[in-house]
């Protein structure tokens, strides 16, 4: 368990290019939610994560319902319930090797003794007593790999059960779930996810084609 006077918290988190937020979803009035809009101009990639609210989006950041397969998150912060924060932190130890795995930050309420616990015996870094935001604030933090946030990508099946998919560039925010999500995600989530829409699109590039250029292909096609 690191506090904040431990200079390798401030490291970590300004090495980060993302920052998985989970529990972020579109109810504005939650402190996840809120989260987004406090880090936004930072300069991370903030990826918020709700299986509920998935395929909406903050800021014009894609509502993930869990962490890709293919991702390597770098800070995971948890704005759940402690049994949920459990669930969760066991799902990243079976997912991760130590040599990859995120520095995990609960924030105030989500901790779980028996997980904390746990962590300090097998010595996975991890932060408790404290909020992301208000350490960001306080050290003035900023990514030292600015991304840049462009357009995001979508997939849902059709409502009319002829079995058909529509793809999407999106350009604004969505405030509500879609019906029949089958992914979304940044150019990011496109490049390297696992699963199998994003894999499919990019069987699709052409030669010399970028990922960009592919995407808005398949939208207007």
């Amino acid at each position: 368990m690191l506090r904040d006077a431990h200079p390798a918290i401030l490291q970590s988190v300004v090495h980060a290019k993302s920052i998985h937020i989970l529990g972020a979803g579109l109810n504005p009035d939650r402190p996840a939610h809120q989260a987004i809009h406090d880090l936004d101009d930072k300069g991370w990639r903030l990826v918020p994560v709700h299986p509920r609210d998935a395929g909406g989006s903050i800021l014009g950041r894609p509502i993930r319902p869990r962490i890709h397969d293919g991702e390597s998150p770098e800070v995971v912060v948890f704005f759940l319930a402690p049994e949920r924060a459990k669930q969760a932190v066991m799902e990243l130890i079976v997912r991760y090797e130590r040599s990859v795995f995120p520095l995990l930050w609960f924030q105030p309420g989500s901790e779980h003794e028996g997980v904390l616990e746990m962590l300090n015996e097998v010595g996975i870094v991890h932060i408790v007593d404290d909020c992301i935001v208000r350490f960001v604030q306080r050290h003035h933090a900023t990514s030292e790999s600015p991304q840049e946030k462009g357009p995001w990508y979508l997939q849902v099946g059709s409502s009319d059960q002829s079995g058909c998919s529509v793809w999407t560039v999106e350009h604004a925010d969505r405030t509500h779930a879609p019906e029949h999500l089958e992914w979304c995600g940044d150019l990011d989530d496109l490049a390297n996810s696992n699963h199998t829409v994003p894999q499919y699109i990019r069987s699709l590039k052409q030669p010399k084609e970028s990922l960009v250029a592919l995407a808005e292909r398949l939208a207007h096609a």
